[in-house]
């Protein structure tokens, strides 16, 4: 899961946690966490239906591109939500693939990864950023797509910094989460394909398939 040519496993990112990868975290399931300081609530975008657990469950070539104009909403202790419809995301998909974390088998860190789609992977990389994936498809086929940025927030470092997502989210069940989710949004987007980015230790082949997906949105 890319990185400026560091890696580890489901992502990418640069210096500013815009694309790279590291570790995970393991999960207390009580939403604790810190309000962002003079954050502002998306009113406009929150309240439509959360997607399912089914969403999730397919293959990550078609949830990836899928999730593009949707709303990622992360809640607070106090009841205040933040949000943004996704713009960027990248796909990992299994073992064969080695920009994917899993194709270095399964390990505590990557376990999640083995369940079923519908559960959040975070991973560290450069001691510093967290990164935050949705694991997608069936039990025993590991996918995940890596979030890199919404319309108010660029880069997967900034986002997980912005939304206060650290190694606790690691497990959270996306379906019944009380502090991070994916709600659905009627808007029309138009998507661009392109490689992932900082993945090149995976090899050309790997490097260059189109599996990072953008869009500019329409409405």
């Amino acid at each position: 899961m890319g990185g400026n040519g560091i890696s580890d496993a489901g992502c990418s990112t640069p210096p500013d946690g815009s694309g790279t990868s590291d570790a995970g975290g393991s999960t207390p399931r009580d939403g604790s966490s810190t309000p962002l300081d003079g954050g502002e609530t998306s009113q406009e975008y929150t309240g439509a239906p959360r997607l399912s657990a089914g969403f999730f469950q397919r293959d990550v070539l078609e949830v990836a591109p899928e999730l593009l104009g949707k709303v990622l909403v992360r809640q607070f202790k106090d009841g205040r939500k933040i949000s943004g419809r996704i713009i960027e995301v990248e796909a990992y998909r299994g073992t064969d693939d080695l920009a994917c974390h899993a194709s270095r088998g399964r390990t505590p860190r990557t376990e999640v990864m083995f369940g079923p789609g519908g559960y959040v992977y975070v991973y560290l990389v450069y001691g510093m950023y967290w990164m935050l994936n949705f694991v997608t498809g069936e039990e025993d086929i590991p996918q995940a797509v890596l979030l890199r940025g919404v319309d108010s927030v660029m880069g997967p470092g900034r986002l997980t910094r912005e939304f206060e997502i650290k190694g606790d989210f690691y497990g959270d069940d996306l379906g019944s989460s009380n502090r991070l989710w994916v709600e659905d949004h009627p808007g029309v987007v138009e998507i661009t394909e392109g490689p992932r980015i900082g993945v090149g230790y995976a090899g050309e082949y790997w490097a260059s398939l189109p599996w990072r997906f953008t869009t500019g949105l329409k409405s």
